[in-house]
């Protein structure tokens, strides 16, 4: 027989159950304007995409599908396994190659997912008593790899390289790891890497640049920010990439010099631990790389476009970035505000992204515009009319 008394039940934070913070939360989220809800697309759903990441428009390439439907007759609907057991197919290999190739590193390892390659790596290349120098504003995946790497961590303010310099010159740990986006994911600009790089060569430390938004967009055949720095196969430069934004499809990588890349295989617990990518996407991926690689002019056009609905917003008396990848931002400011622009935007058969915090700190809430390639000059001028619209309520 019980002998707990009801009050002896209760929560420690007041409520009659230990989940009741919950409602707490969410109540203060909802009046803060930062209440989240899943909103299930149709296959097909109408409008204007300038939400997601789709770059180059491949995602519904019928030359990708093809590949993609392909491979799952061949191998299934899923990898069975981890990449150490069953999970590495002959398609993984495949990918790995053709990416190295095109963003000239000298090996590559594929990930289910950019996150967890980002995951993989920074924890893999340092720990405790180690050092990571991580921009102010770089991707959550960094972020949080970085506190789990228990490694000691320095943020610096965003594209600071003289910041960057100063706590190397002044580290105690002997391995020291610079992470930074190579185009940063809300504002759309990029990073001084070819001064980075000089900053950690000079003070013995590594550069691990995440091309997430640069793959596909920046430089010469969308062969990486990297790449058009001049940095490409540097042995003391590596890279992350994800497959589900310029190549129309899921997963990540890592790539750079073989011997960090045979180090992930024994030590990245993300690569050792999880399902092995899917084989249809690898196949997916592998064959938006090889258009990609047929047709770079692909990565000029979104380029151009990005700055043709920048230039557009700009005219049109809003405050927007200027983009040097595929997006750029439209400054509103207040969370709830930039919610209900989203919303009206969306009314008006237009979708574009909205950044809230957390994803943006307080009072810099903004609307995401990302550029694909297939974009039409009537496509802008309506995402244009759309927003002025929608901003002027």
């Amino acid at each position: 027989m019980s002998t707990e008394s009801p009050t002896s039940r209760q929560s420690l934070s007041g409520g009659d159950h230990p989940l009741d913070w919950l409602d707490v939360r969410e109540k203060e989220r909802v009046e803060a304007g930062l209440r989240r809800r899943l909103r299930p697309r149709a296959a097909t759903a109408g409008g204007l995409d300038l939400a997601g990441n789709d770059y180059l428009g491949l995602c519904r390439d019928d030359r990708v599908l093809e590949a993609t439907v392909r491979a799952v007759r061949t191998w299934g609907g899923g990898s069975t396994g981890s990449r150490l057991v069953t999970g590495s197919t002959t398609l993984h290999a495949e990918l790995e190659t053709a990416l190295a190739e095109h963003m000239g590193a000298e090996a590559a390892l594929v990930f289910s997912s950019g996150y967890l390659a980002n995951l993989g790596v920074i924890t893999g290349l340092v720990g405790k008593g180690g050092l990571v120098v991580s921009d102010a504003i770089n991707h959550a995946s960094i972020v949080d790899a970085c506190r789990l790497s228990r490694a000691r961590v320095a943020i610096t303010g965003h594209r600071d390289v003289e910041a960057v310099a100063r706590v190397l010159a002044e580290r105690a740990e002997e391995r020291a790891l610079v992470v930074v986006d190579a185009v940063f994911s809300v504002d759309g600009d990029i990073a001084p890497l070819a001064e980075l790089a000089a900053v950690t060569r000079r003070y013995g430390a590594v550069l691990l640049v995440d091309e997430a938004h640069g793959l596909g967009v920046v430089g010469p055949g969308g062969r990486g920010a990297v790449h058009a720095a001049g940095l490409a196969g540097a042995d003391d430069v590596v890279l992350t990439a994800t497959l589900s934004k310029a190549l129309g499809s899921q997963g990540g990588a890592v790539l750079g010099p073989a011997r960090v890349i045979e180090h992930l295989v024994d030590a990245a617990r993300p690569f050792i631990f999880d399902t092995g990518l899917a084989p249809a996407c690898a196949a997916a991926a592998l064959e938006a790389l090889r258009i990609l690689r047929a047709q770079p002019r692909l990565a000029d056009a979104v380029r151009a476009n990005a700055r043709a609905l920048s230039a557009g917003a700009r005219e049109a008396g809003l405050r927007v970035t200027e983009p040097e990848g595929a997006v750029a931002s439209v400054l509103i400011g207040d969370a709830q505000l930039a919610f209900d622009t989203a919303a009206r935007c969306a009314a008006a058969g237009v979708l574009v992204g909205c950044f809230r915090p957390p994803s943006v700190p307080d009072g810099i809430s903004r609307l995401r515009l990302a550029a694909r390639a297939d974009l039409t000059a009537a496509d802008i001028a309506r995402a244009v009319t759309a927003l002025e619209a929608a901003t002027s309520m």
